[in-house]
């Protein structure tokens, strides 16, 4: 009869708590939570890749993965200085100006922020501010077309 009466108050817990959820999950629309956001409108999904300037190096060669759920994974590379590539993986949440997306780590200790445009993310620095200078046009990543090469790793 006790493990009857568990079973019976943790359904009742259960039940209430998923009622709740879904009646919460149910009063924010989509407009109200991506409110100054063309999360939707734009097609950002994907992989990006480009050579970031680095001051002791030919360049950091970058790619960066954007995903549907809101993770990336981050790849670096300092060419001519190192072979070895860095590789950070993390969540990313829509930043508070318009189509900025702010990269923080899994550990939360690296923090990279972005401009979405058409098929091209651009480096903002840490205060999410367009970088100026002789090498501000340096800092943007092009999407690639990954829907082309799916037929080459098939065996993977």
């Amino acid at each position: 009869m006790h493990t009857v009466r568990k079973s019976v108050t943790l359904l009742f817990f259960v039940t209430a708590f998923l009622s709740s959820s879904v009646g919460y999950a149910g009063s924010v629309s989509p407009e109200t939570e991506n409110a100054g956001h063309e999360q939707h409108s734009m097609d950002w999904p994907g992989i990006y890749f480009g050579m970031l300037p680095c001051a002791d190096c030919y360049g950091v060669k970058t790619s960066l993965a954007l995903n549907k759920n809101n993770t990336y994974i981050l790849m670096t590379q300092m060419t001519g200085k190192s072979p070895r590539e860095f590789t950070e993986k993390g969540k990313f949440t829509w930043g508070t100006k318009k189509d900025t997306i702010i990269l923080t780590s899994r550990d939360g200790s690296v923090t990279h922020h972005y401009a979405i445009s058409e098929n091209a993310l651009t480096q903002l620095d840490n205060h999410g501010e367009p970088i100026s200078g002789k090498d501000a046009e340096r800092y943007i990543l092009h999407r690639t077309d990954v829907t082309k090469s799916t037929k080459e790793h098939a065996g993977h």
